[in-house]
């Protein structure tokens, strides 16, 4: 290894150690949440499963507080320790960097398409927005009944009210910053699946004697023609998705979470 090449390495080697800490203990509570998301669900509701996904992001959090704070003056961190004891890894900083920037580029792509769908009435139904959630239906063409299109904007009307679309612009971000791991886009996959079953929880308590209309409704539902990175999409993309939220509505209704909040009208709509 020449001087030039370790010369000024040690913080994109600190950098590289920082996302391996990261990835490490946020992966192993991925993997812990995974196991208990669905005795969770069973036993305490979908709300309270969907939650659990916060702990991957606690940890992770922790895990980078505690190896960034300097243990002495003498020592540093340990992340500064160990960056000074492999300066080689700095190596690896600008591949990383390259894969960021492609996941980004991608999922900028999708959601421009989406939106492209969505203006032209053939997307939807969906919430985007960060900071103004919107409600996006499809054209109306006979497919959904009214009651139908109420259960719908129910459910959208639950992804506004607890401000989804910032959780699933979260999950695009550290999937973008952690693209190397199979663990943060399996993670993400199971999150927005909780998300979706904890919003139908949340429609069926407040219309219990709806759940047959709202399966029929689902079962409709056509599956996306283009996902939608940083928003909530009324369809579950794939086939076991959507059995898991046609099997919840078959059995006894319980509460979606703890302290659930009462439905909140959207702050816009938009109805191509």
């Amino acid at each position: 290894m020449s001087e030039s090449l370790v010369l000024g390495s040690e913080p994109r080697a600190a950098l590289v150690w920082a996302l391996l800490l990261v990835n490490m203990t946020g992966g192993a509570a991925v993997l812990a949440v995974a196991l208990a998301r669905l005795p969770a669900r069973r036993m305490l509701g979908p709300g309270v499963a969907y939650q659990l996904w916060l702990a991957p992001l606690i940890v992770a959090l922790a895990t980078l507080f505690v190896g960034l704070v300097p243990a002495d003056s003498e020592r540093g961190s340990l992340v500064a320790a160990a960056a000074a004891s492999l300066p080689q890894l700095a190596l690896f900083a600008p591949l990383w960097a390259m894969g960021v920037l492609a996941m980004a580029a991608r999922a900028a792509f999708a959601q421009a398409r989406f939106m492209a769908e969505a203006r032209a009435g053939r997307a939807g139904p969906a919430v985007v927005g960060l900071i103004s959630p919107r409600i996006l239906l499809p054209a109306d063409d006979g497919t959904y009944s009214a009651d139908e299109r109420e259960l719908i904007r129910a459910h959208e009307r639950e992804h506004v009210a607890h401000k989804d679309t910032r959780a699933t612009a979260l999950c695009v971000l550290i999937q973008c910053l952690c693209w190397f791991n199979p663990l943060a886009h399996l993670a993400a996959h199971l999150m927005r699946l909780d998300q979706e079953l904890a919003r139908d929880a949340a429609v069926i308590m407040s219309r219990p004697g709806a759940r047959a209309l709202y399966a029929r409704t689902l079962l409709k539902s056509q599956l996306a023609i283009a996902p939608l990175p940083f928003g909530c999409y009324w369809p579950a993309r794939g086939r076991h998705p959507l059995e898991a939220r046609i099997a919840l509505l078959k059995r006894p209704g319980r509460s979606p979470s703890r302290g659930a909040e009462a439905l909140r009208p959207p702050v816009a709509a938009i109805r191509p």
